[in-house]
């Protein structure tokens, strides 16, 4: 038996303010808020969605905000950086938005592709790349129109504790593709035309610490639940101890710890998050998971309150 992900499923991450972390993702970056939920093992913490239009795999990025919490320490055994993609020719647009909002940022090559490297309010490590593949975003806020909008992931640059062992998951059990090497990293490519690029670095940066600022896992394409029971009994199978099924309402998942000590999901595509709301209306209130329900009133009450607000 053997297997292969399409790409990147979501990316979650633990941030400080909620409000800090809309204005950015939304306001900034142009991205929709899909999703406003809880943390379904901590209800009394936002669980915030991030994504295209339509909230596909590949476009979600969702955060855990904290205010007040410790900032963590970027490191081996995380995703060290996010990578968005953008339509060509976009670039220029991206400099100019990022200096509109005082962002500081870098220009660098790898693999013979242009990036700009920025942090988020939290300290977050992004980048934006330029790429042909992958379908436009349709969703408009302020100035980013769907000719210039995050279409979804680029990819992502993994930190492990052992990268050697890393990288043979990811070629030996996850199914990317390896498709270049270049100074201290290794490129990896998956089958889908967003969030399918991997590099991993080989050269240790220091033990990353878990808080603010952190991506606390990274989440993998299942296409439905019988292919996710496959990944379960494949990963056990390949010497990973892998959790039970996991209900988030908006996918199933499943856990595993890989050597490199990096936090890998397993993830469906199905059923999305249009089911409890309407696409039209998607991340416009607080949805709760039916266990949650009934304490509404006292967790509205906890929760800081947040909007999404046109910073143009």
């Amino acid at each position: 038996m053997s297997k292969k992900t399409m790409g990147i499923h979501h990316i979650t991450a633990i941030v400080g303010h909620p409000q800090e972390n809309v204005d950015f993702y939304a306001g900034v970056l142009g991205l929709r808020l899909v999703k406003q939920t809880v943390n379904f093992d901590d209800p009394g913490t936002y669980h915030l969605y991030f994504g295209n239009e339509g909230g596909k795999p590949g476009t979600i990025i969702t955060f855990f905000p904290w205010a007040g919490a410790r900032k963590g320490v970027i490191g081996d055994g995380q995703v060290g950086v996010t990578s968005y993609v953008v339509p060509t020719s976009s670039l220029d647009f991206w400099k100019k938005r990022l200096e509109q909002f005082n962002v500081s940022y870098t220009v660098m090559e790898r693999f013979g592709e242009q990036y700009l490297k920025f942090d988020d309010p939290h300290g977050l490590h992004l980048e934006i790349v330029e790429r042909e593949a992958g379908e436009l975003n349709t969703w408009s806020y302020g100035e980013v129109i769907p000719e210039v909008a995050i279409k979804g992931f680029g990819g992502a640059t993994l930190f492990s504790t052992q990268p050697e062992k890393t990288a043979e998951l990811l070629e030996k059990v996850m199914g990317l593709e390896v498709v270049g090497h270049e100074e201290d990293l290794i490129r990896f490519r998956s089958s889908a035309d967003i969030g399918n690029i991997i590099d991993l670095k080989l050269t240790p940066t220091g033990r990353g610490q878990m808080g603010v600022g952190m991506v606390h896992h990274i989440a993998w394409r299942a296409t439905d639940d019988e292919d996710q029971l496959d990944w379960q009994r494949y990963v056990a199978e390949n010497g990973y101890g892998v959790t039970p099924v996991q209900d988030r309402n908006y996918f199933n998942a499943i856990y595993f710890k890989e050597h490199g000590e990096i936090l890998f999901e397993i993830a469906t595509d199905p059923p999305g998050f249009a089911h409890d709301e309407s696409e039209e209306t998607m991340g416009e209130r607080l949805m709760l998971p039916n266990q949650y329900e009934k304490y509404r009133e006292q967790l509205e009450r906890k929760l800081i309150p947040i909007e999404v607000r046109e910073l143009d």
